[in-house]
């Protein structure tokens, strides 16, 4: 392993983007707000890719799963289109839901939006979560489904109905008015054998703008990122790669588990710097000793 060099770095903006093409996969409207956060901090062009569907990757409606992790899906969707665009640099994102890890009590969205460069070889990757819109509800009758319309916010975002139960194949998405939403429910009814509708949210980032919020944080962090150059090398991507916990108590001043320094790291030359935190002390109630 590198030897940490101990230091207090100062965060450069690098140009070495300024009017590139970079290829961005995706048939969702993620361009609306992937393009102007990157023009806006590196001065790229993003050239949007079309000719592939990129629900053959996965669908969060689940008719077609996911093959490997989220970074593996957005690698891929990158490479995609970077060859239908042929150009060396691509970008993706890819967002995965699930509830929230610490308190389980509501929805949590991460995005991950990825950047490879094949002239440099290196891959960067923005990333963000947040509280998002994704809920469901197995519907008896069209009161309960306007419902649970309004309490996701239709038709600001989008609805997915099925017919009796969250895995029948029989699926209609991309709803966003009140005709087509009744129109399908009574669809879906007509289908099931149990009279019951299946209604969830649909989380495709053009009929989610919860989700498009979040894509936009992650893109911030990418963009954040590649505007940070190694201060050996001037490779972008200059980042942290690892927390290191220490951080001192208050009171007795012992180790806590609270994070003390942040490794940065360069992915080309490997030159890394831990940058101590502004806080000197983590309160006494992190502490294992003060607070058993």
């Amino acid at each position: 392993m590198r030897e940490i060099e101990h230091a207090k770095y100062s965060r450069l903006k690098n140009a070495i983007y300024k009017d590139a093409s970079v290829a961005l996969l995706t048939q969702h409207g993620k361009e609306k707000v992937v393009t102007p956060i990157l023009a806006s901090a590196i001065g790229c062009e993003v050239t949007l890719v079309t000719g592939f569907d990129t629900d053959q990757l996965g669908t969060f409606t689940r008719d077609i799963p996911r093959a490997g992790t989220q970074i593996e899906a957005a690698r891929k969707k990158a490479r995609i289109g970077m060859e239908l665009a042929h150009l060396p640099l691509g970008l993706a994102s890819e967002g995965s839901f699930g509830p929230d890890p610490f308190t389980g009590l509501f929805s949590l969205n991460v995005e991950m939006v990825v950047w490879i460069d094949d002239t440099l070889g290196i891959e960067v990757v923005g990333v963000a979560s947040g509280r998002t819109n994704f809920s469901h509800l197995l519907a008896a009758n069209w009161e309960q489904a306007e419902a649970f319309a309004r309490a996701i916010d239709f038709p600001e975002h989008g609805i997915v109905v099925r017919p009796r139960h969250e895995d029948d194949s029989r699926v209609r998405k991309g709803i966003a008015d009140w005709e087509s939403l009744r129109e399908a429910f009574f669809w879906a009814c007509g289908e099931a054998d149990n009279g019951c509708v299946f209604l969830e949210t649909d989380v495709r980032a053009h009929m989610n703008p919860m989700r498009m919020e979040i894509i936009a944080s992650a893109t911030r962090d990418l963009a954040d990122k590649l505007a940070t150059p190694c201060p050996v090398c001037n490779t972008p991507g200059f980042q942290i790669v690892e927390r290191v916990p220490g951080l001192p108590c208050e009171g007795c001043g012992a180790p806590t588990r609270d994070t003390w320094a942040d490794i940065h790291r360069c992915g080309r030359c490997g030159h890394q710097v831990a940058l101590e935190r502004l806080e000197k002390a983590a309160p006494a109630g992190h502490c294992d000793w003060c607070n058993p």
